[in-house]
């Protein structure tokens, strides 16, 4: 810890010298130290990839969920503080259930992030409060086209073509700046998706413990069964 920290990591309202708000900080760490996520757009739809961490060999993968749907249009991927990112699904999903019944529509995809993120900001400036320590990778379609945001800890949203959170976000990355291509195949998005967590992934994939999200135009938010990822898999391993 550096020297004089101390007086400023203790409130998430205190600013360092530096202009800093350590307790910030240290929420975007539990989001580093969290499950590789991979999102990527392809042509009319978004894919969202999850490698769940599986700490032994006596738990049930499917008890841990790591993607949600937020609306019929719109899902989420997370890494961090899972029970946070509980929280902030539940008051997504009734913030678009109460868009629906007042004007009558779909929620905009923007629109649901960006409060989600200034309920996230919220908690960032108020004492006896924390900052919820997960990131979360939002995929949705609308009218306005198919939509990949990345939230911050901090309320920060930025708009992606591909992204990654989590543990392993480095070396996803990398691979996505040199091998994604706009308007892919759905096919060729999740095999890159697959392909970039599967850099990142110290003990190889596992289909049992791979989630795959997809939402498309015209056909909504799902979650692939597990014989369809298990497909996906077995094509990334003829691939290689």
């Amino acid at each position: 810890m550096q020297p004089g920290q101390m007086a400023y990591d203790r409130a998430i309202t205190v600013f360092s010298p530096d202009g800093r708000l350590f307790q910030v900080e240290y929420a975007r760490e539990a989001v580093k130290r969290g499950t590789t996520t991979v999102g990527l757009k392809f042509k009319d739809g978004v894919a969202l990839i999850v490698d769940k961490r599986v700490g032994s060999r006596l738990m049930e993968p499917e008890s841990i969920e790591k993607i949600f749907q937020l609306d019929e249009h719109i899902g989420c991927a997370t890494s961090g503080l899972v029970a946070d990112a509980r929280i902030l699904v539940d008051m997504a999903r009734v913030t678009s259930q109460i868009n629906k019944i007042t004007y009558g529509e779909r929620i905009d995809v923007e629109i649901l992030v960006k409060k989600i993120c200034d309920h996230k900001q919220n908690y960032t400036q108020y004492g006896g409060v924390r900052p919820y320590g997960t990131a979360l990778l939002i995929a949705g379609v609308d009218d306005y086209g198919p939509h990949l945001f990345e939230t911050d800890p901090s309320g920060a949203i930025t708009s992606y073509k591909a992204d990654s959170i989590g543990a392993g976000r480095s070396t996803v990355m990398e691979l996505l700046e040199e091998k994604f291509k706009d308007n892919m195949k759905k096919e060729d998005g999740i095999l890159l998706g697959l392909e970039a967590l599967r850099e990142a992934s110290d003990n190889g994939l596992n289909y049992e413990t791979v989630e795959v999200g997809v939402v498309e135009k015209g056909k909504g938010f799902r979650r692939l069964p597990r014989k369809d990822v298990e497909a996906h898999l077995k094509k990334l391993g003829k691939k290689s």
